[in-house]
């Protein structure tokens, strides 16, 4: 598949996420949150970059107040990057691009502080390969961490292939509302 098809494919997997209704997002949001809570390798991590749900993407929020031990974090967009802040839903700002985002007087979170890291996407194949809305701001923060990621998404968003630039990053596991996926360079398997 080649990189010229990624805005094909946006335009295609972003058309699906339009179509779902308020309650097909509310329901796959809260199986995935179900997957996730029950989930050793989350359960058991100190610090987790989460993401603050936008445009009918699946929404982690209900996880927060389950797991108030976890030092939750949140990505906020300066320049042409990403920084981290600790998560407050008190002191969110809305970010020109429309999402919601910590402020920047929040503490900050160094990037070798996070276990794991719910990436979001647009579609991931089984390979770990995210296609995102092109802004590249997750592949230049991912290689700043040695953090577990793990791309979260619909069912119907997860495919066999995608097209993968070599600045591409990969996530290491996939959480659908039906199952959490390890990948790898060869293969992904459920979850036992």
């Amino acid at each position: 598949m080649a990189l010229q098809d990624k805005p094909h494919l946006r335009r295609f997997h972003t058309a699906y996420r339009n179509s779902l209704t308020r309650e097909e997002v509310a329901s796959a949001s809260f199986a995935v949150c179900r997957q996730l809570a029950s989930w050793p390798l989350f359960s058991n991590a100190s610090t987790v970059l989460t993401y603050i749900a936008f445009r009918n993407e699946i929404d982690l929020s209900g996880l927060l107040p389950e797991f108030p031990e976890i030092q939750w974090a949140a990505p906020r967009i300066v320049e042409r990057g990403m920084c981290v802040h600790a998560y407050d839903p008190t002191r969110l700002v809305r970010h020109p691009f429309g999402m919601m985002e910590p402020a920047k007087s929040l503490p900050a979170i160094a990037p070798e502080e996070i276990d794991l890291v719910f990436v979001p996407g647009l579609a991931f194949d089984r390979k770990g390969g995210r296609l995102g809305f092109g802004g590249g701001y997750y592949d230049r923060f991912l290689p700043t961490t040695r953090a577990i990621r793990i791309g979260i998404t619909y069912d119907a968003n997860l495919v066999d292939r995608l097209p993968h630039a070599e600045w591409d990053q990969r996530v290491h596991w996939i959480a659908t509302p039906s199952t959490i996926l390890r990948c790898s360079t060869t293969t992904s398997e459920p979850l036992p």
